[in-house]
């Protein structure tokens, strides 16, 4: 089951989603609604829920600013931005913080539990466009000495390999012979070695680094 936390300023946009969840997704509990960033801020900490839908447009601290916030403290939780309109600056700048991925709020529901689903397997549900841009934001970035790279071991090399690659935990575990959880451990690791929060930074800097 995937403990999951809904945030959004819009009472009626938490509770249509929750309904939805409820209704199509048996493998989601929502444990909680925040309508501010700031809420959803105190009420990850506590709960440590494993996904959270988290609207970008909000008073107060956005959806951009929390995400900037939440995924240095919490770096497995998977977040899933939501939005109204498919602005490419407001999602790219999502997704550079470290958001796995978005949706549109009219999203029908079996596209949901596709980016759920691609999501909870390591993916991360964007389009081609925003996936584009922030490769390269990344590649025009600052080099990475070579010191960084050498911490790896050779699991975690293989497993950035096939990162890169865009393959998701569960293709990774299955030609590594091991368990997606496994795969998720060393993911950690990986972050923490290189210094990301996110997928899409991980990949970035092993092509940045030349480090596959």
């Amino acid at each position: 089951m995937i403990k999951a936390i809904i945030v959004d300023d819009e009472l009626y946009c938490c509770e249509a989603l929750e309904i939805l969840l409820h209704n199509f997704c048996s493998d989601v509990q929502v444990i909680a609604t925040c309508n501010s960033g700031y809420e959803a801020l105190k009420t990850i900490k506590e709960l440590k829920p494993q996904l959270v839908f988290l609207d970008i447009e909000m008073p107060g601290m956005n959806g951009i600013e929390a995400v900037k916030v939440l995924k240095p403290q919490f770096p497995e939780i998977k977040i899933l931005m939501e939005t109204i309109f498919e602005d490419d600056e407001k999602v790219f700048h999502s997704i550079c913080n470290g958001a796995e991925g978005y949706i549109l709020k009219n999203t029908p529901p079996t596209q949901i539990l596709e980016a759920i689903r691609e999501i909870h397997e390591g993916g991360a549900p964007m389009t081609p466009s925003i996936a584009s841009k922030v490769l390269a934001m990344f590649k025009a970035g600052t080099s990475f000495t070579k010191d960084e790279t050498h911490n790896l071991t050779d699991r975690e090399m293989e497993i950035l390999r096939y990162l890169v690659d865009g393959m998701s935990y569960k293709t990774i575990a299955d030609k590594c012979f091991v368990s997606i959880d496994t795969v998720s451990s060393h993911v950690k690791n990986i972050y923490k070695k290189l210094q990301v929060h996110s997928k899409s930074e991980a990949v970035a800097k092993a092509i940045k680094g030349k480090i596959v």
